[in-house]
């Protein structure tokens, strides 16, 4: 199946690792280039620099209020056009309600929230017809994770402005999507898993509560945002799509 991403252009945040390394990968296999950004230069260059001459690192911070438009401005200077966006941020710090601090919040407010608000607004302000803007969320948007409170807090959130925003830019023709990672086989989950007292038993117990019994790979994640961000999938918006192996047990 042709996705119809060659020669398209992306901009994929977070992306010198996990989830948002992944999906650059998979747009980049499938002809489309991407300006991958994260705020690790030398990650970031060295993973750029495995995907080939269609990958431009572009180190940033989400936070910088003027990050999102230097970011659209490279991709048009770079590739010569800007088609979407892939916004994934690293997950907030773990901890409970009682745990977490008041900085812990707000850095986290500042850099997983109102960080990718702004890239979605400013990206819309760039896009035309055919555009697609895409959020890297979470399986908590529809049940919280125990132990990941800021998490729980501020995902269900964005989900929500997501989905604001796409009834208000489905009329110029720009999708908004989302994308429900679960446990997926990265160095994020692999780190929450290790807070366990017995990390290799922690793994066993969540893939036990998997219907797939297994967790995904970040392969498996590129793919189905590759799809997503596609011309291929033109006609879906709105959506929030878990890739959980089937853990959310609701429809």
């Amino acid at each position: 199946m042709d996705l119809g991403l060659k020669d398209r252009v992306y901009v994929v945040t977070g992306a010198s690792r996990g989830l948002g390394l992944a999906s650059a990968r998979e747009l980049t296999a499938d002809g489309a280039k991407v300006v991958m950004t994260a705020r690790d230069k030398q990650a970031l260059a060295d993973a750029a620099a495995e995907l080939g001459p269609n990958a431009e690192p572009f180190a940033a911070d989400n936070a910088d209020p003027e990050t999102a438009e230097r970011l659209i401005a490279e991709a048009r200077s770079r590739f010569g056009g800007f088609d979407g966006i892939l916004i994934s941020v690293g997950g907030p710090a773990a901890g409970s309600a009682a745990d977490n601090t008041d900085a812990q919040w707000r850095d986290a407010f500042e850099a997983v929230f109102l960080g990718a608000v702004r890239l979605a607004r400013t990206a819309a302000d760039a896009l035309g017809e055919g555009g697609v803007i895409g959020f890297v969320l979470s399986g908590s948007v529809h049940e919280p994770i125990p132990g990941l409170t800021i998490s729980n807090g501020l995902r269900p959130g964005l989900a929500g402005f997501a989905k604001s925003l796409s009834d208000e830019l489905g009329p110029r023709g720009i999708r908004v999507v989302g994308l429900l990672p679960a446990r997926i086989d990265t160095d994020r989950v692999r780190s929450l898993d290790g807070l366990a007292p017995d990390p290799a038993a922690a793994r066993a117990h969540n893939e036990s509560q998997i219907p797939l019994r297994r967790y995904g790979t970040p392969e498996e994640f590129g793919r189905t945002a590759a799809f997503l961000l596609s011309p291929a999938a033109s006609y879906l918006t709105g959506t929030m799509l878990p890739v959980d192996g089937g853990a959310r047990h609701g429809f």
